[in-house]
């Protein structure tokens, strides 16, 4: 037995965690369960998710419409339950999550609300090669408002001959930009390099300038400790299908900072947004919940919701505190034994360090990228392939191993021999 193969084993028996992986289905190929190290695109099944679907049909067909307002959680309040599991993930309050929709319409949604262009104050100030989702909806929402998205929209990029972003190149394009800003929208996470923002200094720089900001969470929730109320960030979006495990176009969700609750922004209403002692009046007239909640539109997906809490569940007894730390010491040793491996044959461009790198590693290959994903993957290792060479990897805390994360890197060492 190798060295390196007994210090992940070692790792293995002492993680407190390990015992969360039996919950969790594991695909198998040939009878042998995979290498899953892509729940960074779609999280596993949590075992546990057909009973809580089920729960809910069950009501169904012995209640009916009466589902609504019968048993432990009715369906016409089913989200209060589970948004303090999110509070804990999101470092927010619950009063300032609501869980709804889709990302990209929640995007929408906001941007109606936070995204407020007067006189010269016009500009948006994204990352380059953020997710297509965020570029279509910025540009279509400029579009809509009468403003040229090519004149307003400024994509800050990395340096030459660099792959990630500096912290310092953001901050001093806020400053130039500077009462020409209205907004900042950026991934919390870059889903093509996996560098993590660093949220808070680009929350407090944008705030000095005056322009509000938000962030598309979808590779960072429930991958990273995040403090969107102590960090004063304005608003943020995320889905719940990759790191989350709440099944394939699982909910989505919003946080609204608490000090917007009362605030007399413009906003889309809906039904379910209506303050509740009111909502079966059927009267004309928008009030709001005076909170996350107000920008509800329609009845809760009960099913994908159920899903939702299911997994969520297994978040709030593991801790995200105890995930991190997990997360951490993972992806370093698949990093350092990349390196050590297989290092003359790929680059990481993900940066090594801390606080910019979480679970993701973006594998650059310097050659035969696609063969080499193809390679894993007929070996019995789920990994995720981009254009134009870049294979990721995600080893993921709830349900990946240190002896995997060797493995994986071996495997890559085997492929370039």
């Amino acid at each position: 037995m190798s060295e390196k193969l007994a210090l992940a084993q070692n790792l293995d028996a002492q993680d407190e965690l390990k015992h969360f992986r039996h919950r969790f289905f594991i695909p198998k190929r040939e009878g042998k369960e995979v290498i899953y190290l892509c729940g960074n695109s779609l999280g596993l099944q949590p075992k546990a998710a057909s009973e809580a679907i089920q729960k809910e049909l069950d009501k169904w067909a012995q209640y009916g419409v009466e589902g609504h307002f019968v048993g432990e959680q009715p369906w016409w309040q089913f989200r209060k339950p589970i948004k303090p599991l999110l509070a804990g993930i999101l470092g927010a309050k619950v009063s300032e999550i609501a869980i709804m929709n889709s990302l990209t319409t929640n995007l929408h949604l906001l941007l109606v609300s936070f995204y407020n262009p007067v006189g010269k104050r016009t500009k948006v100030l994204m990352e380059a090669g953020a997710f297509p989702s965020d570029q279509y909806a910025l540009e279509t929402h400029l579009h809509a408002r009468g403003i040229l998205p090519d004149e307003n929209i400024i994509e800050v990029a990395p340096l030459a001959g660099e792959h990630t972003l500096r912290t310092e190149s953001i901050l001093q394009a806020i400053e130039q930009i500077g009462d020409e800003l209205a907004l900042v929208m950026f991934g919390g996470v870059n889903y093509y390099t996996g560098q993590v923002f660093e949220m808070q200094k680009i929350t407090q720089k944008a705030h000095e300038v005056g322009a509000k900001v938000g962030f598309d969470l979808a590779h960072a929730v429930g991958n990273v400790k995040l403090e969107l109320n102590a960090w004063q960030v304005d608003f943020a979006t995320w889905c719940s299908y990759k790191y989350l495990n709440s099944g394939p176009g699982g909910v989505s969700g919003i946080f609204i900072h608490e000090k917007h609750h009362h605030a007399d922004l413009p906003r889309f209403g809906g039904w379910w947004g209506q303050i509740e002692n009111e909502r079966f009046l059927m009267k004309k007239g928008f009030k709001p919940i005076a909170d996350a909640d107000g920008w509800q539109l329609s009845n809760e997906p009960i099913l994908p919701m159920a899903l939702h809490q299911a997994s969520l569940q297994i978040f709030h007894e593991a801790t995200m505190e105890k995930l991190v730390a997990k997360s951490n010491w993972l992806t370093h040793y698949l990093y350092e034994w990349l390196i050590e491996l297989a290092g003359k044959h790929i680059e990481i461009i993900t940066p090594k360090n801390l606080p910019h790198r979480a679970a993701q590693l973006s594998i650059f290959a310097k050659s035969r990228g696609k063969e080499l994903h193809n390679f894993l993957l007929k070996n019995g290792i789920v990994t995720d392939w981009r254009e134009p060479n870049v294979v990721r990897m995600a080893p993921v805390p709830l349900y990946n191993t240190f002896t995997e994360v060797y493995q994986t890197a071996q495997k890559v060492a085997e492929f370039y021999k």
